[in-house]
């Protein structure tokens, strides 16, 4: 019995997000699904043949013959074969030799080991799905903070740490600071697909049965992955060095960790208290199934917690370091799991990025946010101000005046201002000095600046990675 409906699945991965997205489903499904394993795998079998006939092993019109098979079989083929082998590229060996000649029978899979095969074939499928997929997806994302960054970088916010106002920055720039961070993992995701290496070393990686086939066996490795445009570890076991899988997953996790930390600060500028973010909210979408008023930050959640499910399998691509002397099998099973982070992480950034599309920026509301503090953010500056002109403990003057100023439901300039041991030391201030007590939300730094020049630097980075 096979799975023919969406909604038969397990995994919600498959019944609700890639196999629910018809887009997503089409981009991916090429690379990351069982048929697409098989038709990588196949693809390596016939670079094989041919790496083979370039050396002399066989005709050129047997390694054509071989390429031409492996190009046609598909996964049902060979999901009907493993039955009786119970193995799973043995069933894809005998499924390409039952479609060739018989002298080019003997050819096939000749010198190599599964691991040859589905370690070439997972490198090639997987740096190929980050470069044509991934990629471009997380671009696109960064390119939409970058607009946000561009034209809120004049809008002035409250910052906020532990949860508390405490200086004003602009909304751009916040907005900036993940465009740098998506920037970074989105190249350590074309670094960590780069290097991804395949191998041709067999059973032990000591290139025994290749050894019977060629004086130079790295040699004709060499040929053989670089006609895939991939390149070969200095030293394999049976397996590649699984590093390199394990640096994949981490770029994927540690860039769906930055979506999930800018989806969470959305989700939280929506909370009523604040608003001053909205999510966009179809005419007829419903919030709640009893609360008929309910606008949720769905989507922006949504982010989040994907992000918790796939965080956790970093641990298990950490266990699968671990392959006793030249390989044991306890990775094979966990590992065929790695497709799951590279679409997950990709269904995140095209779901982030159309929430931010639709997202509308209050900014009335960020303007009574950054007055409803009443000058307490003042404080830095004021307390900067006083040690700058002499005063010998101006951080405790000030925190003394933000309580009386709190108790009195005054302004922390107003309290200063009747302070007598203060009054030399104000006298000192310039007139911009002074104005930056008197208008604080104008005391935000280079807030403005970083923003506009983090977003010119990365919108020239991403030409060329943007699709057209």
């Amino acid at each position: 019995m096979t799975i023919t409906n969406r909604f038969d699945a397990v995994s919600p991965l498959d019944s609700r997000f890639y196999g629910g997205d018809q887009g997503l489903y089409k981009a991916l499904h090429p690379y990351l699904s069982a048929s697409a394993a098989t038709k990588y795998q196949a693809r390596v079998e016939g670079a094989l043949a041919l790496a083979l006939s370039d050396v002399g092993v066989c005709d050129k019109a047997i390694a054509n013959a071989i390429a031409s098979a492996a190009d046609s079989i598909t996964a049902q083929e060979v999901a009907e074969e493993e039955t009786r082998t119970r193995h799973d590229v043995r069933a894809l060996v005998n499924v390409i030799r039952a479609q060739v000649p018989d002298e080019a029978k003997r050819f096939v899979h000749l010198g190599a080991t599964s691991s040859d095969i589905v370690d070439t074939a997972n490198a090639l499928r997987y740096r190929e799905c980050i470069d044509r997929v991934l990629v471009p997806t997380i671009a696109a994302l960064i390119a939409r903070c970058i607009s946000i960054a561009e034209a809120e970088a004049d809008t002035t916010q409250i910052g906020r740490t532990h949860g508390r106002h405490a200086e004003p920055v602009t909304f751009g720039f916040a907005v900036a600071e993940y465009v740098a961070r998506l920037g970074d993992r989105l190249e350590q995701l074309r670094l960590a697909a780069r290097r991804l290496p395949g191998k041709l070393s067999g059973a032990v990686g000591a290139y025994n049965a290749l050894g019977l086939l060629s004086t130079d066996p790295r040699a004709l490795e060499r040929r053989f992955l670089s006609s895939l445009g991939l390149h070969a570890a200095p030293v394999s076991t049976q397996i590649v060095p699984p590093e390199g899988w394990t640096d994949l997953a981490h770029a994927c996790i540690s860039a769906l960790g930055v979506m999930a930390n800018l989806a969470d600060d959305m989700r939280q500028l929506q909370r009523s208290e604040i608003g001053e973010v909205a999510e966009s909210f179809a005419t007829d979408q419903v919030g709640s199934s009893t609360m008929p008023h309910k606008r949720n930050p769905v989507s922006f959640e949504n982010v989040k917690s994907i992000w918790k499910v796939i965080a956790p399998r970093m641990l298990t691509t950490y266990m699968d370091q671990i392959s006793e002397h030249q390989r044991d099998l306890t990775n094979s099973a966990s590992q065929r799991f790695l497709g799951e982070i590279l679409a997950a992480t990709t269904y995140a950034a095209g779901r982030l990025a159309s929430s931010l599309d639709g997202m509308r920026v209050d900014r009335e509301r960020l303007k009574a946010n950054l007055a409803s503090s009443r000058g307490a953010i003042a404080a830095e500056p004021l307390y900067v101000l006083l040690a700058k002109y002499g005063h010998p403990d101006g951080h405790e003057a000030v925190r003394r005046l933000t309580l009386e100023a709190e108790r009195g439901s005054r302004t922390l300039l107003e309290v200063a201002t009747l302070d007598t041991d203060l009054r030399e030391y104000l006298k000192k201030f310039t007139p911009d000095e002074r104005r930056i007590l008197e208008r604080p939300e104008e005391y935000r730094g280079l807030a403005a600046e970083v923003a506009r020049e983090v977003a010119s630097t990365w919108r020239e980075r991403l030409k060329g990675v943007l699709p057209e």
